[in-house]
C-alpha cells in the first residue's frame, strides 16, 4: 500500500515547482503562472513542508534547488503529464469536448428540426462528428441521463431539475383524418362527439401519445384505440390507410401522405407541445453542447 500523500502536496504546487524550476527566479515564475513572487514562494514552502524534507537553499537572495527538488520535478513532469491525459480521455468518455456529439431526437423532428440544427452546427463547428439518436422522450430522458446521448431535441418533461432546457418552439395538436372523410371539411372537430370512432396512437412514452391522451381526458371517454405503433410516421401511414384517426402535432404537416389531413381541435380541446434541447447541467460548461445551444437560440425561426 502506497504512503498517504500529505495535503500540502498539490498539483497546482507541483506546476509551481516546475515552472521556478525552468525559469530559475521566481518573478519570472510568477509572470508565467500570472501571479505574484509571494504565492510562488509561499507554495514552494508548502511543498517543502509537505515533504519534510529541504528543497531549496538560499545563496544570498537567490533560491536555488537542492538535488532533491530536481528528483521531485523530474516526477512533477511525469505526474502532471499522465493526469493531463486521464482528465482528457475522461472527458472524451464523457463526450465532454470530443469531436462528436450524439443528438437524441423524437422522430417527428427529423423532417426540419433536426436537419437545419445539423447543417448551422456544421458551418459552427466543421470538425464536429454528429450522430442521430431517435425515441419517445421516455427513451431520450432515460438516455440523457445514462450519458448514452449529450443532448436531446424533445418535448419538455415534467420534474427534472438536472436538465438544462432551451424551449426552440411551441407546438398545437390536430386531428389526423384522410382526404374527403367527414371530418376533413370541418372548421375544427369537436373530440367529444368522436367516442364511436376507432383510433390509432403511438405507444406510450412519446409526448404526443401524452397529449392524445390529455386531449381524451378532457373530452370525457377512452377511445377505442385499434392499433399503436412505435413512430410517427408509421402512426400516419395507418391514418393513410383507414385504419383510424389519431392526434398529431403540427410539425409533422410537411411529411403528412398526400391522403392525411391536419383539422384543427375546438378551442377546449387544444393541446399545446413545448418542443426544447435539453442536455443535463452538469454539462453547461461543454464547448460542443454550447455551440449546439449557440445554433439553437441563432436559428429558433427556422426549427420549427
Amino acid at each position: 500500500m502506497s504512503a498517504p500523500i500529505d495535503e500540502d502536496i498539490t498539483f497546482r504546487k507541483l506546476a509551481v515547482l516546475l515552472a521556478f524550476m525552468e525559469t530559475g527566479n521566481l518573478a519570472r515564475a510568477a509572470e508565467r503562472l500570472q501571479t505574484s513572487s509571494v504565492s510562488v514562494h509561499r507554495a514552494l514552502h508548502s511543498l517543502e513542508a509537505g515533504l519534510r524534507c529541504t528543497l531549496f537553499r538560499h545563496e544570498g537572495r537567490n533560491l536555488l534547488p537542492t538535488p532533491a527538488a530536481r528528483v521531485l520535478a523530474e516526477t512533477a513532469q511525469e505526474v502532471l503529464r499522465r493526469m493531463g491525459e486521464g482528465i482528457r480521455a475522461t472527458r472524451e468518455a464523457a463526450g465532454y469536448g470530443s469531436d462528436r456529439i450524439r443528438i437524441g431526437s423524437l422522430f417527428s423532428l427529423t423532417s426540419r428540426t433536426v436537419p437545419t440544427m445539423v447543417v448551422a452546427l456544421k458551418q459552427r463547428r466543421p470538425e464536429l462528428q454528429t450522430e442521430l439518436v431517435l425515441g419517445s422522450n421516455v427513451d431520450l430522458l432515460q438516455k440523457l441521463r445514462e450519458g448514452a446521448i449529450d443532448a436531446a431535441l424533445m418535448g419538455q418533461p415534467d420534474h427534472a431539475p438536472d436538465l438544462e432546457m432551451e424551449p426552440l418552439f411551441e407546438d398545437d395538436i390536430f386531428f389526423a383524418a384522410p382526404v374527403g372523410s367527414r371530418y376533413a371539411d370541418m372548421p375544427a372537430v369537436d373530440l367529444g362527439a368522436c367516442a364511436e370512432e376507432r383510433f390509432v396512437s403511438l405507444s406510450e412514452g412519446f409526448v404526443t401519445f401524452t397529449g392524445f391522451v390529455e386531449a381524451f381526458r378532457i373530452a370525457g371517454y377512452t377511445p377505442n384505440v385499434v392499433m399503436k405503433t412505435g413512430d410517427i410516421f408509421s402512426l400516419m401511414n395507418l391514418v393513410h390507410g383507414g385504419v383510424g384517426y389519431t392526434l398529431l402535432p403540427g410539425r409533422v404537416r410537411r411529411a403528412l401522405p398526400a391522403g392525411v389531413q391536419l383539422v384543427p381541435l375546438q378551442e377546449r380541446y387544444r393541446i399545446r407541445q413545448t418542443i426544447a434541447l435539453h442536455f443535463l447541467r452538469t454539462r453547461e460548461r461543454d464547448p460542443n453542447l454550447l455551440a449546439l445551444l449557440a445554433v439553437c437560440r441563432a436559428g429558433k425561426a427556422d426549427l420549427s
